[in-house]
């Protein structure tokens, strides 16, 4: 009975852990790195060692990611003085042009409306419509000003660079198209007064021709193609037409049209081509708008070249502006 009791105390000893022995074991193991002993009682001489651990360290979960700082700020610094000059000039600058090119784009579309040029039985000649040249440049003006206004006002370089894209657009036009009207100056002409010799027998028929005869001949202060005769191909303005209107002209060709400076007296030319030449001279103009056109461009030839290199020195100056910003952009992105 003795011996048993023995054996039991001996295995029940041995099951139990001893603090020294695992020491020991954790010392000599091969898969843990040894432990300096002035490390147990010196912590803060152990590697790796943190006196405030982080809460990741303490419970092993890992830390929520913080929102990074750089999306609160902007994606590159400041401009500087200069650069932001640059812009609100920019800015300011093409938002005159866009509503100049707003108040034109309105002009044509109430032109079309107000001669009736979008209804179904009129939508077929809306192509010849001259209304239709300011919609199209109104809407053209406004598109690439407001693109200049946008990218200027939020840096936007991808604006820009189609603001750019549209003036470089413009000027290339803009030379071209001179290049061509001084070399084919004389076709030119003869395309106008084909051109113009329509809008006298299509007078009455076509109200757009009407117009543009009307502010051809008051402005130039003319009447017809080549002189106030060639209104006799018309056929309501022909001596034979049984009208009143025969042997007459347009009261645009008249010297005075208004009675009393207030009322348009649309028959002040109405029998004038029946008179003698001398007599009609003090009723109508005689001249033609071709030959007064040719003389009014001589005369005004370096006022035209002046307003053009204007036009040309301002979309530069713009395209100039608008790349040095694109350039302050990039500088500045490279900074941050």
């Amino acid at each position: 009975m003795r011996e048993k009791l023995v054996t039991f105390f001996r295995s029940l000893l041995r099951g139990l852990p001893f603090h020294g022995r695992d020491m020991e074991e954790d010392e000599t193991s091969t898969l843990l790195p040894k432990t300096n002993k002035v490390d147990v009682f010196c912590p803060s001489n152990a590697q790796n060692y943190s006196p405030n651990p982080t809460r990741e360290e303490e419970t092993g979960w890992p830390r929520k990611q913080a929102i990074p700082w750089q999306v609160l700020q902007p994606s590159y610094h400041s401009l500087d003085t200069l650069s932001s000059c640059v812009k609100y000039l920019i800015f300011f600058w093409n938002m005159v042009f866009f509503v100049a090119g707003l108040l034109i784009l309105a002009i044509g579309i109430w032109g079309l409306f107000h001669k009736e040029s979008l209804e179904s039985e009129r939508i077929t000649y809306l192509g010849s419509d001259p209304m239709l040249f300011f919609v199209l440049a109104g809407l053209v003006a406004s598109t690439i000003s407001l693109l200049g206004c946008m990218g200027a006002l939020f840096e936007n370089t991808r604006l820009l660079k189609l603001f750019n894209a549209g003036i470089i657009t413009f000027v290339i036009m803009e030379v071209l198209g001179a290049i061509l009207f001084f070399s084919l100056r004389h076709q030119i002409k003869a395309s106008l007064q084909d051109s113009l010799r329509v809008a006298v027998l299509r007078y009455q028929d076509d109200a757009d021709l009407q117009f543009i005869m009307n502010e051809i001949q008051a402005g130039l202060q003319c009447c017809g193609v080549e002189s106030y005769q060639d209104w006799k191909t018309n056929l309501y303005f022909n001596c034979s037409s049984p009208g009143v209107q025969a042997c007459g002209v347009p009261s645009s060709c008249c010297l005075d049209p208004l009675e009393n400076g207030t009322i348009l007296n649309s028959q002040c030319g109405f029998g004038t081509l029946s008179l003698e030449e001398f007599v009609a001279q003090s009723i109508i103009y005689l001249g033609g708008c071709v030959p007064q056109l040719s003389r009014w461009l001589d005369n005004h030839a370096g006022a035209i070249s002046s307003y053009f290199v204007f036009l040309i020195v301002i979309e530069v100056g713009s395209l100039l502006l608008a790349s040095k910003l694109l350039a302050d952009i990039a500088f500045a992105r490279t900074l941050y």
